[in-house]
C-alpha cells in the first residue's frame, strides 16, 4: 500500500497549516486507497542548509539531515500543506525540500494552500521546485481563502465543499505514486 505523506509546510508561530493537515489527514483517513501521515517540519529541527556536499551527492553528514532523508525516503507521495508568504512558499518548507535530493526521487505530490488568493502563487513555485527534484505534481489542487475559509483571518473553518477537493487530489496523488513505484 502506497504511503502518503501530509507534510506540514509552515514552522511560524501560531502557524495554521497544522489545523489544515489535521483536516486534511482527517479526510484521509476515511479512505482506504493508502496508508496516511503527518509529517511536520518542525519536527525535524533543520537548521538553514547546513550540509557542506551539495543533496544531489547524497553524502549527508549531520543527524538531522539523515531523520529527515530517512522519513521522505519511507513515502511514495506527498501532499503540501503551504500557506503563502509574499506570494511566495515558506522559507521552512523550500529549506526542508533543499536539504535532500534522492529521497524525493519519482514520487508524486498534490498540493493544498492557503493565503489571500488561495495559495495559489506559492503552489505555482512549488511545482517548479517538484520538477527540479523529479516529483510529479497533479493538477488538481487544494486553494483555500483567508477570507472565506479562517474566521478573522486565523481560525480555520473550511467550507464543506472543499472536501470534494481534497478527494480529488488524493485520487491524484495516490494513482500517480503508485505508477512511479515501477520507475524506483
Amino acid at each position: 500500500m502506497n504511503k502518503i505523506g501530509i507534510i506540514i509546510g509552515s514552522t511560524r508561530p501560531g502557524r495554521s497549516s497544522k489545523s489544515v493537515a489535521d483536516w486534511v489527514f482527517e479526510i484521509a483517513q476515511k479512505r482506504s486507497d493508502a496508508e496516511y501521515q503527518l509529517v511536520d517540519i518542525a519536527d525535524y529541527d533543520l537548521p538553514l542548509l547546513d550540509e557542506p556536499v551539495p543533496p544531489s551527492m547524497g553524502q549527508y553528514s549531520k543527524p538531522h539531515t539523515i531523520k529527515w532523508a530517512e522519513k521522505i525516503d519511507e513515502l511514495d507521495g506527498f501532499v503540501f500543506v503551504t500557506p503563502e508568504y509574499n506570494h511566495s512558499i515558506p522559507a521552512a518548507l523550500k529549506n526542508a525540500i533543499d536539504f535532500i535530493y534522492k529521497e524525493w526521487n519519482n514520487k508524486a505530490a498534490g498540493f493544498v494552500s492557503y493565503g489571500s488568493a488561495g495559495g495559489s502563487r506559492s503552489v505555482e513555485q512549488l511545482r517548479q521546485v517538484m520538477a527540479e527534484i523529479q516529483v510529479a505534481d497533479v493538477r488538481a489542487q487544494v486553494m483555500l481563502s483567508l477570507f472565506s475559509d479562517f474566521e478573522n483571518f486565523s481560525v480555520f473553518k473550511p467550507d464543506p465543499r472543499h472536501e470534494n477537493s481534497v478527494n480529488q487530489m488524493l485520487d491524484q496523488v495516490v494513482k500517480w505514486s503508485g505508477a512511479l513505484k515501477a520507475v524506483r
